[in-house]
């Protein structure tokens, strides 16, 4: 491809709106355009990328027996209200009327659609295994759409779904699909974890995802280096940091202490001058069956998404709420001399410590956990760096990442709402077991930016780039001009994808738009190497370049493709 042949508007700028690298990069570089909030083209560039990424994954998938197929992006909303989804999903989910006033919506996944299409068509246990998959263009209200195209209100996605007799083969393609990510990552160039997570609004007993390091990521993880242990923030276990409690040990029975105007942990441990890891901290919370306290250690967040499996949806108290409630102002409640239901994280149940007094200006040292309260016991807090690891006790890492792709062990949530169901060897009715995986083919494409880049532009892995060469003549002498054209064809010839900047502009434009774009070789040819008999053979990765003879720029190329597969 030529340069003056392709659309790649590249910017000197970096453009006000944009923060994250991939963001700021796919704009400079002429990759994409913003269109709305959340709403993005994708330029010739780019979608050369996706299209990379797109036959990596269609590849992985035939290999363990998935069957392609497109489903509609318009879905009627009765399949969606026969599985409670209709109701459950908030303001995220895109709705609208058809001409005859019926419910409609663009669908965010596809559970319901292939599930009713499995109802129709799937009858016998000799119809089972299947796995279908798709490419399709999903829609999401994102609330704050940014990051580029990381989070979008219209994007594509890979979504493959398993339909099996029994658990043992939902365990089977779940696996599959698993081996099949770590493939597809691998072959991307990206760096990336499988983490245990929260299934969330997909439902199902188990679910992994597959995260991308990147200070751009809006999700956390935390890994253990030792044993491998590793999970998504919203789900991850810790053994939290011992409690620093030596002033404490000593005290015997309960001491009011005055702490006026003291309200918060970090407030009320400087005026006594005791460890955060001394204090408890006395959450009221409204359930659906009343008031509750939520206990947790000073030093630590309670995890809603944790507790909300506990005891269901609940909200905070407000400060009149508080007041009316336990007859006291928040910030001085305490877990004793309550009569209403107590969930402690687990870290508390051993140790002596400081808590509210139930007294406003006042809180009490001394209470012990299962002496002075009774409580359910419960992880029930944010794990963090440092805290040790739930498995083997190490201290754990956190880092920040991107959510590449996601696997969900279904079960029968959406073949028993929609009745998809088969007969078995005894004629007898039995609900299918489904699986649910997806990817997300922009978000690769984002996290191999914000994985592999420097001050100058991207650097593109070989298996996901737009083009393996970029040649870059520095002049239009015609040397230069025929040495460029022969080039480009012979490497053409090979099958090599090339593209020739035949621009007339200075070379420093032309240097700059080549780092820039972030092709992974580049071959530079110049009048007074030709004079010298030599071209420049150009590694963008490691900006290395070696002068080589025009006749060997082939081979050269060639040998650093294949060291590249």
């Amino acid at each position: 491809m030529r340069f003056t042949n392709i659309f790649i508007p590249t910017l000197r700028e970096t453009p006000g709106e944009a923060e994250a690298i991939s963001h700021i990069l796919m704009l400079r570089a002429g990759y994409v355009r913003q269109l709305a909030a959340g709403l993005y083209i994708y330029l010739p560039l780019a979608w050369r990328v996706m299209d990379k990424v797109k036959a990596i994954i269609r590849d992985e998938m035939a290999e363990i027996g998935a069957q392609e197929m497109s489903m509609p992006a318009l879905h009627p909303s009765e399949i969606w209200q026969k599985t409670g989804r209709w109701d459950a999903i908030g303001d995220e989910m895109f709705r609208l009327k058809d001409r005859g006033g019926r419910d409609m919506c663009l669908g965010m996944t596809h559970e319901e659609i292939i599930t009713w299409l499995a109802s129709m068509e799937l009858r016998s246990y000799r119809d089972l295994p299947q796995v279908w998959y798709q490419m399709q263009t999903k829609f999401r209200d994102e609330a704050r759409p940014k990051s580029g195209i990381l989070r979008t209100r219209e994007f594509i996605m890979k979504d493959s779904y398993s339909f099996d007799r029994d658990e043992e083969g939902l365990e089977v393609n779940y696996q599959n699909h698993a081996s099949a990510y770590n493939r597809i990552y691998q072959r991307c160039g990206l760096e990336f974890y499988q983490v245990e997570s929260d299934p969330g609004m997909m439902g199902g007993a188990t679910a992994h995802e597959f995260m991308a390091p990147s200070p751009a990521g809006e999700d956390t993880v935390v890994l253990c280096e030792k044993c491998g242990y590793s999970a998504n923030i919203e789900l991850a276990g810790s053994v939290p940091i011992p409690q620093e409690a030596e002033g404490l040990a000593s005290v015997t029975s309960l001491q009011e202490v005055a702490t006026p105007e003291k309200r918060t942990v970090t407030e009320v441990s400087g005026f006594l001058k005791e460890d955060r890891t001394c204090f408890i901290k006395s959450l009221l919370l409204i359930g659906s069956d009343g008031p509750f306290l939520a206990l947790v250690r000073g030093d630590q967040d309670l995890h809603e998404g944790k507790l909300r499996c506990i005891v269901g949806e609940f909200r905070a108290a407000q400060k009149d709420e508080v007041k009316d409630i336990l007859g006291v102002e928040a910030g001085f409640i305490g877990p004793q001399g309550h009569e209403m239901r107590r969930v402690a994280d687990t870290s508390l149940k051993q140790g002596v410590y400081i808590a509210g007094a139930n007294k406003a200006g006042f809180h009490i040292k001394g209470i012990r956990p299962g002496e002075h309260f009774e409580a359910e016991w419960h992880d029930i807090h944010t794990a963090v760096k440092n805290d040790g690891c739930p498995k083997c006790g190490e201290p754990l890492d956190e880092k920040n990442v991107i959510e590449i792709g996601n696997i969900f062990k279904l079960g029968t949530k959406y073949s028993e709402s929609l009745k998809a169901v088969y007969l078995d060897e005894h004629g007898k009715e039995m609900p299918m077991i489904m699986g649910s995986y997806g990817i997300g083919p922009a978000r690769i494409a984002a996290a191999a930016i914000e994985q592999n880049h420097d001050d100058s532009g991207m650097i593109w892995p070989l298996s996901i780039a737009p083009f393996h060469v970029h040649i870059i003549p520095l002049a239009l002498d015609d040397d230069v001009v025929n040495m460029a054209g022969s080039i480009y064809n012979e490497l053409k010839g090979h099958r090599v994808e090339v593209l020739l900047d035949d621009r007339d502009e200075r070379a420093g434009v032309k240097f700059k738009d080549a780092d820039l774009i972030g092709i992974p070789f580049q071959v530079v040819i110049g009048k007074k190497g030709l004079k010298e008999g030599v071209v420049e053979f150009k590694q963008r990765s490691t900006m290395q370049t070696e002068r080589v003879e025009p006749a060997q720029v082939t081979v050269k190329v060639l040998e650093a493709l294949r060291a590249f597969q």
